[in-house]
Protein backbone atom coordinates (compact mmCIF):
# COMPACT_ATOMS: atom_id res chain seq x y z
CA UNK A 1 0.00 0.00 0.00
CA UNK A 2 1.42 3.37 -1.02
CA UNK A 3 2.20 6.01 1.57
CA UNK A 4 2.13 9.81 1.62
CA UNK A 5 4.84 12.02 3.10
CA UNK A 6 4.11 15.73 3.42
CA UNK A 7 6.86 18.35 3.64
CA UNK A 8 5.83 21.79 4.86
CA UNK A 9 7.92 24.69 3.54
CA UNK A 10 10.19 25.06 0.50
CA UNK A 11 13.13 26.74 2.16
CA UNK A 12 16.57 25.17 2.41
CA UNK A 13 15.48 22.37 4.75
CA UNK A 14 12.21 21.57 3.01
CA UNK A 15 13.67 21.47 -0.50
CA UNK A 16 16.51 19.22 0.66
CA UNK A 17 14.14 16.90 2.50
CA UNK A 18 11.76 16.57 -0.46
CA UNK A 19 14.56 15.82 -2.91
CA UNK A 20 16.14 13.25 -0.59
CA UNK A 21 12.77 11.63 0.15
CA UNK A 22 12.19 11.08 -3.56
CA UNK A 23 15.48 9.16 -3.70
CA UNK A 24 14.75 7.15 -0.56
CA UNK A 25 11.11 6.14 -1.10
CA UNK A 26 9.54 3.80 -3.67
CA UNK A 27 8.08 5.44 -6.76
CA UNK A 28 4.51 4.56 -5.74
CA UNK A 29 4.79 6.59 -2.52
CA UNK A 30 3.58 10.15 -2.78
CA UNK A 31 5.70 13.10 -1.64
CA UNK A 32 3.87 16.41 -1.24
CA UNK A 33 5.74 19.69 -0.80
CA UNK A 34 3.61 22.65 0.29
CA UNK A 35 4.75 26.27 0.20
CA UNK A 36 2.96 29.60 0.03
CA UNK A 37 4.85 30.82 -3.05
CA UNK A 38 7.82 28.62 -3.99
CA UNK A 39 9.95 31.75 -4.19
CA UNK A 40 12.74 32.34 -1.72
CA UNK A 41 16.42 33.17 -1.34
CA UNK A 42 19.47 32.29 0.75
CA UNK A 43 20.19 34.38 3.81
CA UNK A 44 23.69 35.15 2.56
CA UNK A 45 22.20 36.59 -0.63
CA UNK A 46 20.07 39.05 1.35
CA UNK A 47 23.23 40.64 2.73
CA UNK A 48 24.57 41.11 -0.76
CA UNK A 49 21.29 42.73 -1.79
CA UNK A 50 21.75 45.03 1.21
CA UNK A 51 25.25 45.89 -0.02
CA UNK A 52 24.00 46.47 -3.58
CA UNK A 53 25.98 43.60 -5.07
CA UNK A 54 22.83 41.69 -6.05
CA UNK A 55 19.32 42.57 -7.17
CA UNK A 56 16.31 40.74 -5.73
CA UNK A 57 15.72 38.93 -9.01
CA UNK A 58 19.32 37.71 -9.19
CA UNK A 59 19.02 35.83 -5.89
CA UNK A 60 15.50 34.41 -6.25
CA UNK A 61 15.10 30.67 -5.74
CA UNK A 62 12.11 29.40 -7.74
CA UNK A 63 11.91 25.60 -7.74
CA UNK A 64 9.67 23.98 -10.35
CA UNK A 65 8.46 20.51 -11.24
CA UNK A 66 11.64 20.12 -13.30
CA UNK A 67 13.66 20.78 -10.15
CA UNK A 68 11.83 18.17 -8.10
CA UNK A 69 10.63 15.40 -10.43
CA UNK A 70 8.27 13.03 -8.70
CA UNK A 71 7.28 15.52 -6.02
CA UNK A 72 3.78 17.04 -5.91
CA UNK A 73 4.23 20.78 -5.38
CA UNK A 74 1.22 22.55 -3.90
CA UNK A 75 1.16 26.33 -3.64
CA UNK A 76 -0.87 27.15 -0.56
CA UNK A 77 -0.66 28.67 2.90
CA UNK A 78 -0.41 26.02 5.62
CA UNK A 79 -2.90 27.04 8.30
CA UNK A 80 -2.73 24.21 10.82
CA UNK A 81 -1.55 20.69 11.52
CA UNK A 82 -3.70 18.10 13.31
CA UNK A 83 -1.44 15.48 14.82
CA UNK A 84 -4.32 13.23 15.93
CA UNK A 85 -5.93 12.90 12.50
CA UNK A 86 -2.58 13.23 10.70
CA UNK A 87 -3.83 15.95 8.41
CA UNK A 88 -2.54 19.30 7.21
CA UNK A 89 -4.96 22.15 6.53
CA UNK A 90 -3.84 24.39 3.69
CA UNK A 91 -6.73 26.40 2.32
CA UNK A 92 -8.42 25.23 -0.89
CA UNK A 93 -5.88 22.41 -1.32
CA UNK A 94 -6.49 20.83 2.09
CA UNK A 95 -6.94 18.85 4.16
CA UNK A 96 -4.09 16.57 3.13
CA UNK A 97 -3.48 13.37 5.05
CA UNK A 98 -0.01 12.03 5.75
CA UNK A 99 1.74 8.89 6.92
CA UNK A 100 4.82 10.93 7.86
CA UNK A 101 5.41 14.67 8.10
CA UNK A 102 8.44 16.96 7.86
CA UNK A 103 7.90 20.46 9.24
CA UNK A 104 10.26 22.98 7.63
CA UNK A 105 8.23 26.17 7.92
CA UNK A 106 11.06 28.36 9.12
CA UNK A 107 10.75 31.44 11.29
CA UNK A 108 8.64 34.51 10.57
CA UNK A 109 9.17 38.18 11.39
CA UNK A 110 7.00 39.70 14.13
CA UNK A 111 7.65 43.46 14.02
CA UNK A 112 4.71 44.15 16.34
CA UNK A 113 6.55 42.49 19.24
CA UNK A 114 8.82 45.52 19.74
CA UNK A 115 6.60 48.55 20.47
CA UNK A 116 7.11 51.33 17.95
CA UNK A 117 9.04 49.23 15.44
CA UNK A 118 6.21 48.89 12.94
CA UNK A 119 5.65 52.66 13.07
CA UNK A 120 9.39 53.27 12.56
CA UNK A 121 9.37 50.99 9.52
CA UNK A 122 6.27 52.69 8.12
CA UNK A 123 7.84 56.13 8.70
CA UNK A 124 10.96 54.95 6.81
CA UNK A 125 13.32 55.83 9.67
CA UNK A 126 13.97 52.09 10.07
CA UNK A 127 14.56 49.27 7.63
CA UNK A 128 15.18 45.51 7.82
CA UNK A 129 17.27 43.15 5.70
CA UNK A 130 15.53 39.81 6.31
CA UNK A 131 13.52 39.98 3.09
CA UNK A 132 14.86 40.78 -0.38
CA UNK A 133 12.57 43.78 -0.69
CA UNK A 134 13.60 45.05 2.73
CA UNK A 135 17.31 44.60 1.97
CA UNK A 136 17.04 46.47 -1.34
CA UNK A 137 15.10 49.30 0.30
CA UNK A 138 17.61 49.60 3.16
CA UNK A 139 20.45 49.77 0.63
CA UNK A 140 18.80 52.83 -0.92
CA UNK A 141 18.35 54.49 2.46
CA UNK A 142 21.97 53.91 3.44
CA UNK A 143 23.04 55.42 0.13
CA UNK A 144 20.99 58.56 0.81
CA UNK A 145 22.38 59.24 4.31
CA UNK A 146 25.07 61.91 4.24
CA UNK A 147 25.71 62.22 7.96
CA UNK A 148 24.54 60.88 11.33
CA UNK A 149 24.32 57.46 12.93
CA UNK A 150 23.17 54.09 11.65
CA UNK A 151 22.18 51.70 14.42
CA UNK A 152 22.16 47.98 13.59
CA UNK A 153 19.79 46.55 16.19
CA UNK A 154 19.02 42.95 17.09
CA UNK A 155 15.51 43.44 18.48
CA UNK A 156 15.22 40.01 20.14
CA UNK A 157 16.65 36.50 20.20
CA UNK A 158 16.54 33.95 18.66
CA UNK A 159 16.95 35.11 15.06
CA UNK A 160 18.09 33.63 11.76
CA UNK A 161 21.75 33.71 10.70
CA UNK A 162 23.67 34.60 13.88
CA UNK A 163 26.39 36.48 11.98
CA UNK A 164 23.98 38.51 9.84
CA UNK A 165 23.62 41.66 12.03
CA UNK A 166 27.37 42.06 12.27
CA UNK A 167 27.89 41.34 8.58
CA UNK A 168 25.27 44.02 7.94
CA UNK A 169 27.26 46.51 10.03
CA UNK A 170 30.44 45.74 8.07
CA UNK A 171 28.69 45.94 4.70
CA UNK A 172 26.87 49.16 5.57
CA UNK A 173 30.21 50.72 6.48
CA UNK A 174 31.65 49.38 3.22
CA UNK A 175 28.79 50.90 1.22
CA UNK A 176 29.16 54.27 2.96
CA UNK A 177 32.81 54.43 1.97
CA UNK A 178 34.32 57.85 2.71
CA UNK A 179 31.22 58.93 4.63
CA UNK A 180 32.04 56.16 7.11
CA UNK A 181 35.84 56.39 7.15
CA UNK A 182 35.70 60.18 7.59
CA UNK A 183 33.32 59.86 10.54
CA UNK A 184 30.43 61.65 8.83
CA UNK A 185 28.27 58.55 9.40
CA UNK A 186 28.79 56.29 12.41
CA UNK A 187 27.78 52.63 12.52
CA UNK A 188 26.98 50.89 15.82
CA UNK A 189 25.67 47.37 16.51
CA UNK A 190 23.42 46.56 19.50
CA UNK A 191 22.36 43.09 20.62
CA UNK A 192 20.72 41.48 23.69
CA UNK A 193 23.57 38.94 23.76
CA UNK A 194 26.77 39.80 25.62
CA UNK A 195 28.85 38.98 22.53
CA UNK A 196 28.16 38.27 18.85
CA UNK A 197 27.33 34.66 18.02
CA UNK A 198 27.35 33.57 21.69
CA UNK A 199 26.68 29.89 20.99
CA UNK A 200 30.02 29.71 19.14
CA UNK A 201 31.81 30.70 22.33
CA UNK A 202 33.57 33.77 23.75
CA UNK A 203 36.68 33.39 21.58
CA UNK A 204 34.63 33.78 18.40
CA UNK A 205 32.54 36.60 19.88
CA UNK A 206 35.56 38.56 21.07
CA UNK A 207 37.32 38.08 17.73
CA UNK A 208 34.31 39.58 15.94
CA UNK A 209 34.23 42.52 18.36
CA UNK A 210 37.92 43.14 17.64
CA UNK A 211 37.22 43.11 13.89
CA UNK A 212 34.41 45.63 14.34
CA UNK A 213 36.57 47.81 16.54
CA UNK A 214 39.38 47.74 13.95
CA UNK A 215 36.98 49.08 11.34
CA UNK A 216 35.47 51.72 13.62
CA UNK A 217 32.14 49.95 14.19
CA UNK A 218 30.84 50.25 17.74
CA UNK A 219 29.67 47.09 19.50
CA UNK A 220 27.16 47.24 22.36
CA UNK A 221 26.29 43.91 24.00
CA UNK A 222 23.67 43.02 26.63
CA UNK A 223 21.34 45.69 25.26
CA UNK A 224 17.73 44.49 25.19
CA UNK A 225 15.46 46.91 23.34
CA UNK A 226 12.06 47.60 24.91
CA UNK A 227 10.63 50.12 22.44
CA UNK A 228 11.36 52.45 19.53
CA UNK A 229 10.23 56.08 19.25
CA UNK A 230 10.12 56.81 15.52
CA UNK A 231 9.51 60.55 15.95
CA UNK A 232 12.46 61.04 18.30
CA UNK A 233 14.47 58.37 16.47
CA UNK A 234 15.32 56.78 19.79
CA UNK A 235 15.60 53.20 21.04
CA UNK A 236 14.79 52.47 24.70
CA UNK A 237 16.56 49.61 26.47
CA UNK A 238 15.73 47.42 29.47
CA UNK A 239 18.67 48.82 31.46
CA UNK A 240 17.09 52.29 31.37
CA UNK A 241 19.40 53.71 28.72
CA UNK A 242 18.41 55.28 25.41
CA UNK A 243 20.25 55.57 22.10
CA UNK A 244 19.49 57.86 19.19
CA UNK A 245 19.79 57.04 15.51
CA UNK A 246 19.34 58.64 12.13
CA UNK A 247 18.65 55.30 10.44
CA UNK A 248 17.75 52.05 12.19
CA UNK A 249 18.78 48.79 10.49
CA UNK A 250 16.90 46.21 12.49
CA UNK A 251 16.77 42.46 12.90
CA UNK A 252 13.04 42.18 13.70
CA UNK A 253 11.82 39.80 16.41
CA UNK A 254 11.39 36.29 15.03
CA UNK A 255 8.46 34.01 15.79
CA UNK A 256 7.20 30.58 14.72
CA UNK A 257 4.27 30.76 12.35
CA UNK A 258 0.71 29.89 13.31
CA UNK A 259 0.93 26.50 11.61
CA UNK A 260 4.05 25.59 13.59
CA UNK A 261 2.43 26.71 16.84
CA UNK A 262 -0.73 24.76 15.97
CA UNK A 263 1.13 21.48 16.36
CA UNK A 264 1.39 22.11 20.10
CA UNK A 265 4.77 20.39 20.08
CA UNK A 266 6.62 23.24 21.75
CA UNK A 267 5.41 25.51 24.57
CA UNK A 268 6.99 28.57 22.94
CA UNK A 269 5.99 27.56 19.42
CA UNK A 270 9.44 26.36 18.38
CA UNK A 271 9.48 22.58 17.94
CA UNK A 272 11.83 20.52 20.14
CA UNK A 273 13.55 17.73 18.20
CA UNK A 274 15.91 14.89 18.92
CA UNK A 275 19.37 16.32 18.10
CA UNK A 276 20.43 13.24 16.13
CA UNK A 277 17.28 12.13 14.27
CA UNK A 278 15.22 15.37 14.13
CA UNK A 279 12.22 13.37 15.43
CA UNK A 280 9.60 15.24 17.43
CA UNK A 281 7.54 13.75 20.25
CA UNK A 282 4.76 12.97 17.75
CA UNK A 283 5.08 9.63 15.91
CA UNK A 284 6.13 10.05 12.29
CA UNK A 285 6.65 13.81 12.60
CA UNK A 286 10.08 15.34 12.05
CA UNK A 287 11.12 18.99 12.02
CA UNK A 288 14.11 20.76 10.50
CA UNK A 289 15.57 24.20 10.15
CA UNK A 290 14.51 27.47 11.73
CA UNK A 291 11.20 26.22 13.16
CA UNK A 292 13.00 23.88 15.54
CA UNK A 293 14.48 24.20 19.03
CA UNK A 294 17.39 21.78 18.91
CA UNK A 295 19.17 21.94 22.27
CA UNK A 296 22.94 21.51 22.40
CA UNK A 297 24.81 19.72 25.22
CA UNK A 298 25.35 23.09 26.95
CA UNK A 299 21.59 23.74 27.01
CA UNK A 300 21.65 26.47 24.37
CA UNK A 301 19.70 26.18 21.10
CA UNK A 302 21.40 25.39 17.81
CA UNK A 303 21.67 28.62 15.76
CA UNK A 304 19.12 29.09 13.02
CA UNK A 305 21.21 28.81 9.85
CA UNK A 306 20.86 27.38 6.34
CA UNK A 307 23.89 25.12 6.69
CA UNK A 308 22.14 23.24 9.49
CA UNK A 309 18.75 23.20 7.76
CA UNK A 310 20.26 21.54 4.69
CA UNK A 311 22.01 18.83 6.71
CA UNK A 312 18.88 18.27 8.82
CA UNK A 313 16.74 17.93 5.69
CA UNK A 314 18.80 14.97 4.50
CA UNK A 315 18.75 13.31 7.91
CA UNK A 316 15.00 13.77 8.32
CA UNK A 317 14.33 12.24 4.89
CA UNK A 318 16.28 9.09 5.76
CA UNK A 319 14.65 8.85 9.18
CA UNK A 320 11.19 9.18 7.61
CA UNK A 321 12.02 6.33 5.24
CA UNK A 322 13.12 4.19 8.18
CA UNK A 323 9.98 5.11 10.13
CA UNK A 324 7.89 3.92 7.17
CA UNK A 325 9.70 0.59 7.20
CA UNK A 326 12.20 1.04 4.37
CA UNK A 327 15.88 0.16 4.50
CA UNK A 328 17.28 3.68 4.32
CA UNK A 329 20.59 4.64 5.85
CA UNK A 330 20.43 5.50 9.55
CA UNK A 331 22.03 8.91 9.07
CA UNK A 332 22.28 11.31 12.02
CA UNK A 333 22.72 15.05 12.37
CA UNK A 334 26.36 15.62 13.32
CA UNK A 335 26.28 19.31 14.25
CA UNK A 336 29.10 20.20 11.86
CA UNK A 337 28.71 23.62 10.31
CA UNK A 338 30.43 26.66 8.85
CA UNK A 339 29.42 30.29 8.62
CA UNK A 340 30.99 33.11 6.61
CA UNK A 341 31.25 36.63 8.00
CA UNK A 342 31.37 39.19 5.21
CA UNK A 343 33.57 42.21 6.02
CA UNK A 344 33.33 44.18 2.77
CA UNK A 345 36.02 44.80 0.20
CA UNK A 346 35.83 41.22 -1.04
CA UNK A 347 36.95 39.81 2.35
CA UNK A 348 35.22 37.31 4.61
CA UNK A 349 36.08 35.42 7.78
CA UNK A 350 34.89 31.86 8.33
CA UNK A 351 33.63 30.26 11.51
CA UNK A 352 33.55 26.47 11.47
CA UNK A 353 33.36 23.59 13.88
CA UNK A 354 31.02 21.18 15.62
CA UNK A 355 28.06 22.45 17.61
CA UNK A 356 27.08 19.15 19.22
CA UNK A 357 30.43 18.68 20.97
CA UNK A 358 30.12 18.30 24.74
CA UNK A 359 30.24 20.24 26.94
CA UNK A 360 30.09 23.17 24.48
CA UNK A 361 30.46 23.80 20.74
CA UNK A 362 34.01 23.80 19.39
CA UNK A 363 34.11 26.58 16.80
CA UNK A 364 37.06 28.45 15.29
CA UNK A 365 36.89 31.78 13.48
CA UNK A 366 39.36 31.78 10.58
CA UNK A 367 41.15 34.98 9.62
CA UNK A 368 39.47 37.03 6.85
CA UNK A 369 40.56 36.35 3.28
CA UNK A 370 39.38 36.80 -0.29
CA UNK A 371 39.27 33.00 -0.54
CA UNK A 372 36.45 32.76 2.01
CA UNK A 373 34.49 35.43 0.16
CA UNK A 374 34.94 33.36 -3.02
CA UNK A 375 33.75 30.23 -1.17
CA UNK A 376 30.63 32.07 -0.12
CA UNK A 377 29.99 33.20 -3.69
CA UNK A 378 30.36 29.60 -4.89
CA UNK A 379 27.92 28.44 -2.22
CA UNK A 380 25.36 30.90 -3.58
CA UNK A 381 25.98 29.86 -7.20
CA UNK A 382 25.63 26.18 -6.37
CA UNK A 383 22.32 26.69 -4.54
CA UNK A 384 20.81 28.87 -7.26
CA UNK A 385 21.88 26.42 -9.97
CA UNK A 386 20.51 23.46 -8.04
CA UNK A 387 16.97 24.78 -7.68
CA UNK A 388 16.42 27.21 -10.56
CA UNK A 389 15.99 24.56 -13.24
CA UNK A 390 13.91 25.48 -16.29
CA UNK A 391 11.08 23.12 -17.13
Amino acid sequence: MSKTVVVLGAGVGGLTAAAELRKALPAQDRIVLIDRSFTGSLGLSLLWVLRGWRTPDQVAVRPTAATLPGVDMITSEVTSVDLETRTVECGPAGPIGYDALVVALGAGLDVSRLPGLRQALDAEVAGQFYTVEGAADLHRRVGALESGRIMVLVAAVPFKCPAAPFEAAFLIGDQLGERFTSGAVRVDAFTPDPLPMPVAGPAVGNALVSMMDAQGIGFHGSKSATSVDPQMRTVYFADGSTESFDLLAVVPPHAPGAAVASTGLGPGGWIPVDPASLATTAPGVFAVGDSTALLLPNGKPLPKAAVFAEAEGEVAAHQVARYLGYGAADTRFTGDGACYVELGGGMAAKGEGNFLTAPAPQVTLREPSTAYHAEKEQQERDWLARWNVSS
